[in-house]
């Protein structure tokens, strides 16, 4: 498979003022597999060590940061001679040990400049510990999972995914079947590398199912064994309240639908513990579309999405029939599917700060907004080829933005003000801009 953001770490590789990094990310996205093909590829040697599973590793950073010292020790953990240009030493789950956090700095530091990449799912929930972080002795990627063009490849699509490379509109219409039934199955898979894997293997929903279960089976097993007792049943039904939310046509957080009679102050714990280990993503309203647009935020009322959407069909127990072949009765979901996967997409392209627009007396709403440089870019979703956009019509006369877009199954076109984009071109947004 072909992840993105190899390129990203080759740079990385290349830069004079390179630092260690850290990549963060839920579990399962593929950060383990991302930093060992990198080791491989660009490396003479890798150095690979599991701060979770093996814990001699601890010892290492509890008496001193003598990097001369951690690095015999390494040599000996390993069995390998540690050169430090060409061999990447990889601290995979790193918050199991918090000291070795605080010795990046002084690898930084270090004149003989080592090749480090750190890793950990649950880093943003160790970062609130009482650990020494190094500030500004690190760098930080944040990884995925896989886009709709990634998935493209890895199931063996590469004309399909070149074609949005190139944008060449009149021959991605003429192909539109074939790249809405890989939409569609995307909207089921998602961009879970195990899962992907399976279904580029044998087409299988039935295993891929299997697989996102068990992904979701590993994260309650991680509520369990990390969150505080107090908190674990607020999260587990605040995780599980989650499609009911999306599925509302008004997709805002309702407190209320968790339990009757809840309240924020009685979840913030648990959402921040999701937010942080990246299982979930807050996008914020905002009041009105001023530059920034964070300046302009209500903390108070946001959507909440999942990190991938096959995640989201497994945690709905959507059938593949159903998603794939349509229904009657499955219409109003499929909306909420739409915007998921048009977040996810959204949110790859990580310039763009992401938020959400309505007016405080009326229903016009627009289902994100984001920021471009010194402009704001109005973005609505349909699920289907509903070409209405009542609300978008309406925020483009009050704010006048550059330019809209409408993301719908419908053909590429571009008006005066309005962009209407293909659902399977959403990767294709930041180059038009």
């Amino acid at each position: 498979m072909k992840r993105t953001k190899l390129g990203e770490l080759i740079a990385w590789k290349n830069s004079p003022s390179r630092k260690p990094l850290i990549i963060r990310g839920a579990r399962q996205v593929g950060k383990t597999w991302l930093m060992q093909e990198f080791g491989n590829t660009q490396y003479a040697k890798t150095v690979y060590l599991n701060f979770e599973k093996n814990k001699r590793l601890k010892g290492l950073f509890t008496d001193d940061f003598d990097i001369k010292r951690v690095i015999t020790a390494l040599q000996a953990e390993s069995g390998l001679t540690i050169d430090a240009e060409n061999t990447l030493l990889i601290f995979d789950e790193i918050q199991c040990v918090p000291e070795a956090i605080t010795a990046l700095k002084y690898f930084q530091e270090d004149p003989s400049g080592y090749n480090i990449i750190s890793a950990g799912s649950l880093l943003g929930i160790a970062l609130h510990t009482d650990i020494s972080f190094p500030v500004g002795k690190v760098e930080f990627m944040d990884l995925l999972p896989m886009t709709f063009p990634e998935f493209l490849d890895a199931i063996g699509e590469n004309s399909l995914t070149e074609l949005l490379f190139n944008a060449d509109w009149k021959l991605i219409t003429i192909y539109k079947s074939r790249f809405i039934e890989r939409l569609r199955q995307y909207y089921y898979v998602g961009g879970m590398p195990e899962a992907v894997l399976k279904f580029s293997m044998n087409n299988s929903f039935v295993e891929v199912r299997d697989i996102q279960k068990q992904i979701l089976s590993g994260y309650d097993m991680d509520f369990s064994k990390h969150v505080p007792v107090n908190i674990l049943p607020r999260i587990r039904m605040l995780w599980n309240s989650i499609p009911s939310q999306l599925a509302k046509e008004n997709r805002k957080f309702f407190y209320g639908l968790i339990k009757e009679g809840s309240r924020a102050k009685d979840y913030e714990s648990a959402l921040a513990w999701l937010i942080d280990c990246g299982q979930a993503f807050k996008v914020c309203r905002v009041t009105k579309p001023g530059l920034p647009l964070k300046a302009y935020e209500d903390p108070g009322a946001f959507k909440l999405y999942l990190a991938d959407v096959g995640l989201l069909s497994a945690l709905s127990d959507i059938d593949s029939k159903t998603l794939l072949e349509g229904n009657a009765l499955f219409s109003e979901f499929k909306g909420a599917l739409t915007e998921q996967y048009v977040f996810q997409q959204l949110r790859s392209i990580e310039k763009f700060p992401i938020y959400y627009w309505s007016a405080d007396r009326s229903t016009s709403e627009i289902d994100f907004l984001i920021q471009n440089g010194d402009s704001f870019i109005p973005v609505e979703v349909k699920a289907e080829e509903n070409l209405q956009a009542k609300s978008l019509k309406v925020f483009n006369e009050k704010f006048v933005p550059e330019i809209s877009f409408r993301i719908s199954m419908s053909d590429f076109r571009k008006q005066d003000w309005l962009i209407n984009l293909p659902l399977y071109a959403v990767s294709r947004l930041n180059n038009i801009l």
